[in-house]
């Protein structure tokens, strides 16, 4: 018995894309069954015509296909910065496949034939991984708004003290008074919205990751 889809993951889109009818129909059936929002098409096109890469989800791919290969799919899907996590359905012979499609970035292959319940944790892995990137997107980018606040001199200051500067020497360096730095650097506190300097830092560092 397969296990039931958790609630909080029903808003996702789960894309299948096989060429093979029974597959897909399978495939269908089985995730609509368990509560997954599902989209199934025959041919890549299709499914590029249709996608929406800011929507969470995830992607199962046939890695053969006569139009355009899983592979060439995923390929592009990557050139265009699509974070949609890829599983690779593969039969036994697609496996050197199936490793070049890891290197490039896949989520995970999973070989036919194979369990309904492999599949769903499979999926379920997925779109935890694409919750945890997405946030990871929003959150770089609301740093990178805050930031985009600051004036030039508080962005300075807020590199040295990022750096562990105390006031004094943050003041020498940029040769103003040790209180005006002390402005600068509330301000910017303020505008980062930082609790602590080793807030600031963790903000600072989201930009890195």
């Amino acid at each position: 018995m397969v296990k039931p889809v958790d609630a909080h993951k029903e808003s996702a889109t789960i894309y299948v894309v096989d060429d093979d009818d029974g597959m897909r129909r399978a495939l269908s059936v089985l995730l609509s069954t368990v509560g997954f929002r599902t989209l199934a098409f025959a041919r890549p096109s299709e499914f590029l015509a249709s996608l929406k890469p800011d929507e969470p989800g995830c992607l199962v791919l046939d890695i053969r296909m006569p139009e355009m290969s899983g592979l060439e799919l995923q390929q592009q899907l990557n050139r265009s910065g699509c974070m949609l996590p890829v599983i690779f359905i593969t039969g036994h012979g697609d496996v050197p496949m199936a490793v070049q499609a890891m290197k490039a970035g896949a989520f995970e292959f999973i070989q036919k034939p194979f369990r309904d319940q492999d599949l769903l944790d499979q999926i379920n892995h997925a779109l935890r991984h694409d919750a945890e990137n997405r946030q990871n997107v929003a959150r770089r980018a609301e740093v990178l708004r805050r930031i985009e606040t600051l004036t030039p001199r508080e962005r300075q200051v807020m590199d040295l003290v990022v750096e562990g500067g105390a006031n004094k020497v943050i003041a020498i360096d940029l040769g103003l008074s040790e209180r005006t730095v002390e402005i600068h650097r509330a301000k910017v506190m303020e505008k980062m919205g930082a609790r602590s300097v080793a807030h600031l830092v963790k903000l600072h560092m989201t930009l890195g990751e």
